[in-house]
């Protein structure tokens, strides 16, 4: 029984120990995915950009599809941290999202870099960094 008890601990050990291996030197927070979690829904909720969450897991696929419940994730890397955001909704534009922050457009983009020029390819749900400072990604 001792053995059966030791060779569960150790593959726990190392399933932890590979889990925290691929959270970034830096983190500055973590989050523990729940079932039923989206991109959107972690970032919304955990006020950091749906670009950022994408930029510090990079084994996030591009749609988001292969999250998986008890994973840690990292949302935010010392001096790279975006803690001011805001909710795409139906009807929202760049402008006016930055003009609401009370930064500037360019601002906006710097810190948002999926986001094109014209601001054509947001989405509602999406979530953006609308931090006043550039945060160097």
């Amino acid at each position: 029984m001792f053995s059966r008890v030791s060779l569960a601990g150790l593959t726990l050990f190392a399933s932890l120990a590979q889990v925290l291996a691929q959270i970034p030197a830096g983190c500055d927070r973590t989050y523990t995915v729940a079932l039923g979690d989206t991109c959107n829904s972690i970032s919304a909720a955990q006020n950091v950009s749906t670009f950022q969450l994408a930029f510090v897991n990079p084994g996030i696929n591009a749609d988001c599809s292969n999250l998986f419940a008890g994973e840690i994730l990292c949302l935010g890397i010392t001096g790279q941290d975006c803690t001011n955001t805001t909710v795409i909704q139906s009807g929202d534009f760049c402008a006016e999202i930055a003009d609401e922050a009370g930064i500037d457009l360019s601002t906006l983009l710097d810190n948002n870099p999926n986001v094109n020029p014209d601001c054509t390819n947001i989405v509602v749900g999406e979530v953006l960094c609308t931090a006043s400072t550039i945060i160097p990604y």
